[in-house]
């Protein structure tokens, strides 16, 4: 009995200095927590300071995503024997110029994938990589300052596909108005006078018009991670039909050297593109839609993959 009543003690005292040794970790860490939260603010007022000094910037970061696999008389499944693949990338670069009285401001965003299913007991079959996802923007922002935060401008921003259908549909947005830069990192853009350019083959549904174009972009890098946030919206002035807005999102972490983990999504809503799906593309077209009678689905697509920062 004595001996367990030592045993019981040695325990309750081991695991009570235990318990003092992590309080006392808690109560180091503490401090160091403070001292590391000071540091990054010093290090971010130090990278908006240098952000902010004239000359040309440039960079980009991107995500690749991809798999393939192969079943074998996997009966559980439709299609038993197949093998299937798919692979994306997505590139987002700017080129940026700061001076006193200006700025100039560029940038693109590509996203492009490919799937394939080869069902091998189907020799008729597509048994070859086909396009999945097809974005391709670019936009240049001129702004003359008349302040620090806001500036008379002028935008051009072209929006397409390029693996197949280039510029059928395609999108030249041309207009004047306002730029405001409340941070280095946000740019919001504000045009009253803007023409939204439709170059189609099918000129019965797409249709250019005068309107209202609004644009926000939001670049950020903090240590590791990188991050953009671009939203893209026209108004028509002549019909809501022939409005559409694109808003686009890029993260990426690094791991290791310029190796991470990269995540896209996009949304999109354009009513001129879905009623031309349903007239002349879906399995089974329907050549009597119209605007009125179609829904207006939301478009998405993502990406999860590989990311390398250039």
């Amino acid at each position: 009995m004595k001996k367990l009543l030592l045993a019981s003690l040695a325990i309750f005292m081991v695991s009570f200095a235990t318990a003092q040794t992590a309080e006392e970790i808690k109560a180091e860490m503490g401090p160091k927590k403070d001292s590391i939260a000071a540091i990054q603010k010093r290090v971010d007022a130090l990278q908006a300071k240098l952000d902010a000094l004239p000359g040309w910037k440039v960079g980009a970061f991107g995500t690749i995503g991809g798999s393939i696999s192969e079943f074998n008389n996997w009966f559980a499944q439709g299609i038993p024997n197949n093998s299937s693949g798919n692979i994306g990338f997505t590139v987002n670069a700017f080129a940026n110029l700061q001076e006193e009285k200006f700025f100039w401001r560029n940038a693109a965003n590509v996203n492009l994938s490919w799937v394939k299913l080869d069902d091998k007991d189907d020799p008729t079959d597509n048994d070859s990589f086909r396009q999945a996802t097809d974005v391709f923007n670019i936009s240049s922002l001129y702004g003359r300052k008349l302040s620090e935060n806001f500036a008379i401008s002028g935008l051009m921003e072209y929006r397409t596909t390029i693996l197949s259908n280039f510029n059928d549909p395609g999108y030249l947005d041309l207009g004047v108005g306002a730029t405001w830069t409340p941070i280095s990192d946000l740019v919001v853009v504000i045009h009253p006078l803007n023409y939204n350019f439709v170059f189609s083959s099918e000129d019965t549904i797409f249709e250019s018009s005068m309107g209202a174009k609004i644009l926000a972009d939001y670049t950020k890098q903090i240590g590791a991670i990188s991050f953009k946030s671009n939203l893209s919206l026209f108004q028509s002035y002549e019909s809501s039909n022939l409005s559409n807005w694109t808003w686009t999102n890029s993260f990426s972490y690094t791991l290791w050297k310029m190796i991470g983990v990269g995540f896209d999504f996009g949304l999109r809503n354009n009513k001129q593109e879905t009623l031309n799906y349903i007239v002349n593309n879906a399995p089974t077209p329907n050549p009597d839609a119209t605007f009125d009678t179609i829904d207006n689905e939301l478009q998405t697509y993502w990406t999860l993959g590989l990311s390398y920062k250039f």
